[in-house]
């Protein structure tokens, strides 16, 4: 018998092995196309030196920085206890300006924008639902209240979580 007879491997298998492979692929770089590209404007300096952010920027800032430690509770706004979307509207109520409540609020209920600058909100989940929120610090960081059993804290946003869970930002202060 000849050998190439004997050894003979079925081709079905192995193309559809090629096509379901082929199709996770397209797939994967479908998904990958509906992130929004992260894109910050840093300005230097400290807070208080940059002239070319709003008394209304500067404190959200300040109220968020002055957050930090404040352990994560569901549903708080207050320094007892607060949620990522609370802590974003107490730090824009801070600043005399009234945001909605939940982070899927925010983001559906404020214009985006394509550029984050230092006192924006940026947020985060999957698909078309938004899950989370921080506020942007400038220096590629936010602060953010992270989940349960931790504390409001500073993030640093090369991460790539939040890169691949990026959904936008928006600029409620002037």
């Amino acid at each position: 018998m000849p050998l190439s007879v004997t050894h003979r491997f079925p081709l079905r298998p192995m193309r559809r092995l090629h096509g379901f492979s082929l199709l996770i692929m397209v797939m994967w770089l479908a998904g990958c196309a509906g992130t929004p590209r992260m894109q910050t404007s840093d300005m230097a300096g400290p807070i208080s030196e940059q002239q070319d952010l709003s008394i209304e920027r500067v404190l959200v800032m300040n109220h968020a920085r002055d957050a930090l430690g404040t352990p994560y509770k569901y549903g708080g706004t207050t320094p007892s206890g607060m949620d990522c979307s609370g802590l974003t509207q107490a730090s824009f109520l801070a600043a005399g300006i009234d945001i909605p409540r939940t982070s899927q609020q925010q983001f559906d209920g404020l214009q985006r924008i394509e550029r984050a600058r230092p006192g924006d909100l940026m947020f985060f989940g999957s698909g078309n639902s938004v899950s989370h929120v921080g506020i942007y610090m400038g220096n590629n960081q936010m602060i953010h209240a992270p989940g349960s059993g931790r504390q409001v804290t500073l993030a640093g946003l090369d991460n790539r979580y939040w890169r691949s869970h990026y959904r936008g930002a928006a600029a409620p202060a002037p």
